[in-house]
C-alpha cells in the first residue's frame, strides 16, 4: 500500500552549503542550507511486503526485542544495549568485528534537545567516514581495516511505544541517481564534518515500515569501502496522519563494522 507524505529535500547551489552550529553543539542553534518541502509517495512495506536486502538495498527491517526499556541520561543501559546490537549486526549482516560509537535519542517534541532529522540525507561523505575512521581506531589501526572490508551501520529502534507519527523513510539505493547527492558541511566550533544531503528526484522510491514498536529495529548502511550501498533516508510527515497525540521516540545507534 502507498500513502504521501512530505520530505525536506535538499536544494543543488553553486556555493558551498553547511549547517552551522553554536557552541551548545547539536542541541544549540542551527543554520541550515535551504530545503524543499516535496510530497513524495511512500510505499509501506507493513502491507506490501516487498523483500529487502542489505547488501543489495542498503536496509534491512528485523525483529529484534532488546532488554533495554529506559534510553535517559543516568540509566546504565550503554553497556548491555551495545552487546545486543553487536550480537545482532553479527547474525544479521555477518559482521566479524563492530565497534558502537555514538546513540542519539530523538523525540518528535518542540523542546526536545534532538528531533527527528526531517531533512533527506546519508550520515556519511567518503571524507568524513574516512576522517571518523581515524578519529575512533588511530591511523595505524584504521590502515589496517582499509584493507579489508569495513562500513558504518546505523540501528534505528522505537522506544517505548509504537511509532504513530514521524517515521523514518528511505529512499531505494537503485532509484537513486549520482547527480541527486551533494556534500553538505556540518560546521562545529571545533571541527569540520560532512553528510550527504539528497536533492529532489522523480524516480526516488521512498518506503517505509509503519507502526514500528520496539521489538522491532531497522539495520542500515551508511559507508562501505566496497559495494554495498549508502541509502538516502528522512523522517517522514505522512499527509494523512492527524492529531497524533503519542509523539515518536526512537534511538540510532551508529557502529563501525569489520566484514570478513
Amino acid at each position: 500500500m502507498q500513502t504521501k507524505a512530505r520530505v525536506n529535500y535538499h536544494v543543488k547551489k553553486n556555493i558551498p552549503q553547511a549547517f552551522v552550529l553554536d557552541g551548545d553543539g547539536m542541541s544549540g542553534q542551527l543554520i541550515a542550507p535551504e530545503l524543499a518541502s516535496t510530497e513524495v509517495q511512500v510505499d509501506d512495506l507493513r502491507s506490501s511486503h516487498k523483500p529487502l536486502n542489505f547488501n543489495d538495498d542498503g536496509v534491512s527491517f528485523v525483529t529484534s526485542p532488546t532488554k533495554v526499556s529506559r534510553f535517559s541520561e543516568g540509566e546504565n543501559w550503554r553497556e548491555p544495549y551495545e552487546a545486543e546490537l553487536i550480537n545482532l549486526l553479527k547474525q544479521t549482516i555477518g559482521a566479524k568485528e563492530v565497534i558502537v560509537f555514538d546513540h542519539t535519542v530523538r523525540v518528535d517534541e518542540p523542546e526536545a534537545t534532538r528531533r527527528p532529522a526531517r531533512n533527506v540525507h546519508n550520515d556519511f561523505t567518503h571524507a568524513s567516514a574516512e576522517q571518523r575512521l581515524d578519529e575512533l581506531l588511530g591511523e595505524a589501526r584504521a590502515e589496517d581495516f582499509r584493507k579489508g572490508k569495513f562500513g558504518f551501520v546505523n540501528v534505528w529502534r522505537p522506544i517505548e511505544t509504537v511509532v504513530k507519527s514521524s517515521p523514518l523513510g528511505f529512499i531505494k539505493p537503485a532509484s537513486m541517481q549520482a547527480g541527486d547527492w551533494m556534500d553538505i558541511n556540518v560546521v562545529y566550533p571545533d571541527r569540520v564534518g560532512q553528510v550527504l544531503g539528497v536533492a529532489a528526484n522523480d524516480r526516488h522510491e521512498w518506503f517505509y515500515q509503519s507502526e514500528m514498536t520496539p521489538e522491532e529495529a531497522i539495520i542500515f548502511n551508511i559507508y562501505d569501502n566496497q559495494d554495498r550501498p549508502h541509502i538516502a533516508h528522512s523522517a517522514l510527515d505522512i499527509l494523512s496522519e492527524s492529531d497524533v497525540s503519542t509523539p515518536r521516540k526512537s534511538i540510532e545507534s551508529r557502529s563501525l563494522v569489520r566484514y570478513e
